[in-house]
């Protein structure tokens, strides 16, 4: 209660701002002061002198070394990077020609193959026809044979037949009898 004591607690504080206060009383921020200028000039030089040799002897050439050495380490990643490039298209142009390589080896090989198993076909073909060629001029000639063993005994077949059907039908007949009528018979 102010009104008990009879003291108000913010006249204290006005008058504590009022005591200290009173020494620039001139309503103006002190930074904007024009009396200040002159020494707000002086702190601000040698600020900027302290943060210039500060920036310029020791933290812009640790950025330096930091930035080449980056560049470095990008540089030889790149050159590293070129070589495994031109290995593996050095790799790739072995790997293609060497497989052309065994394909005309495998055309060749197939084509050698081919032609050996024709010529052997061929061989054995010639083999299997003259074979062939040699049974049937045998044959042929054992039909010949035949041929003329039976010729030679249709004459004899037939006088034995005309023979017996002419003794059925007549009687007994000469056999030489038969044998010129079947002789004569054959050559008609």
């Amino acid at each position: 209660m102010p009104g008990a004591t009879g003291h108000d607690p913010t006249a204290d504080t006005h008058a504590t701002t009022q005591a200290h206060g009173g020494e620039h009383d001139s309503g103006v921020f002190p930074p904007f002061d024009p009396a200040t200028f002159p020494s707000q000039l002086l702190w601000l030089a040698i600020t900027f002198g302290v943060l210039y040799l500060l920036m310029s002897k020791v933290a812009l050439p640790r950025i330096g070394n930091i930035l080449e050495n980056r560049k470095a380490i990008v540089d030889a990643d790149l050159a590293a990077a070129d070589a495994s490039r031109q290995k593996t298209d050095a790799a790739i142009a072995a790997y293609e020609s060497a497989l052309a390589n065994a394909r005309a080896k495998a055309q060749g090989i197939a084509n050698e193959t081919r032609e050996t198993i024709q010529a052997d076909l061929a061989a054995k073909r010639g083999a299997v026809e003259a074979d062939l060629a040699a049974k049937v001029s045998e044959a042929e000639a054992r039909i010949a044979s035949t041929k003329r063993d039976a010729l030679t005994h249709v004459d004899e077949i037939a006088v034995e037949t005309a023979q017996t059907v002419v003794a059925q039908i007549i009687g007994d007949v000469p056999a030489d009898s038969v044998r010129a009528a079947v002789a004569k018979a054959s050559k008609e």
